[in-house]
């Protein structure tokens, strides 16, 4: 993932759906007022000063009248200067919109959230920022097909964070499965996933469901050749270790319990024929032992 997609892909389902942070924040347990609407705020927390400060993105949550400001910001790595001016964004937007703020900071590695989360003191006795920072861990994996078609941002999110681990297999199982109930306009969330996540983990999956017989054509062009790519390239740098992949990951979706000599022989094999049939045959089989016989 390159630090440019990896800091816009969610600004960019923000940008379509504002109210998303508002439900990144309830499943984080952290209270959110009762609103009718969600807009896209300046970004710009610039006054009469010579610095400037910019958020990544300022969502309003409105009743009769704002009732919460959200400050959502990006972070691959922890950065000391952001304790300085995270609390400017917050009291320039209180002071804007005139009412509570909530700085919402999104983190996708697990160590550097936690460093992000840490308080910032603000010298005033009692006054301490202690930021609401979203990792890996709290983006919950949406593997429900309805709640997927009722949340297409959140459930892209929770692709992008979790479509390259041996778990994610269903995340982006669902997600697939989503796209021809979704409308047009949510549909463009697979290129936005698939231009994130790594080329091998697009063609593991194509493979996957191509052998399970769920795949569809995607509608979207990008999409199609992302994963045609993604094919493409993971024969040039070894299909072999992609086949045995794809037969892992078909066994651990099935339930199946793969013990590690099982793994390593599989691994090891780099006879592509038999890594074939055995990714058909790990659709079928009861136990992993049938696998070899």
């Amino acid at each position: 993932m390159s630090p440019t997609q990896e800091h816009e892909f969610l600004i960019e389902l923000v940008r379509h759906r504002p109210s998303l942070v508002a439900t990144l924040l309830t499943e984080m347990g952290v209270p959110v007022p009762s609103f009718t609407q969600a807009r896209l705020e300046s970004t710009d927390f610039t006054n009469c000063v010579p610095t400037e400060y910019r958020a990544d993105s300022v969502v309003v949550l409105d009743g009769s009248k704002p009732v919460s400001g959200v400050v959502l910001e990006v972070q691959r790595q922890h950065r000391e200067e952001k304790t300085w001016s995270w609390p400017v964004y917050l009291t320039t937007l209180r002071a804007r919109i005139k009412c509570p703020c909530i700085l919402l900071v999104f983190c996708p590695d697990p160590q550097e959230a936690l460093r992000c989360a840490k308080p910032i003191e603000m010298g005033h006795p009692g006054w301490t920022l202690r930021p609401i920072v979203l990792g890996p861990q709290q983006v919950p994996m949406i593997t429900d097909l309805e709640q997927a078609i009722a949340e297409p941002e959140l459930t892209a999110l929770s692709a992008i964070v979790h479509g390259s681990t041996e778990e994610g297999f269903k995340v982006l199982q669902t997600l697939h499965e989503s796209q021809e109930h979704l409308p047009e306009e949510a549909q463009g969330y697979s290129d936005l996933v698939l231009s994130v996540l790594p080329e091998s983990a697009v063609a593991t999956f194509k493979e996957i469901m191509m052998v399970m017989g769920t795949f569809k054509e995607p509608r979207s062009k990008l999409f199609r050749e992302l994963i045609d790519d993604g094919i493409a390239q993971g024969v040039e740098q070894g299909i072999a270790q992609g086949e045995a992949e794809s037969i892992l990951t078909v066994l651990r979706t099935r339930g199946l319990s793969v013990p590690e000599e099982a793994q390593e022989r599989i691994r090891a094999c780099e006879d592509r024929d038999l890594l074939l049939s055995w990714v058909a045959k790990a659709v079928t089989v009861e136990s992993v032992d049938e696998l070899f016989d």
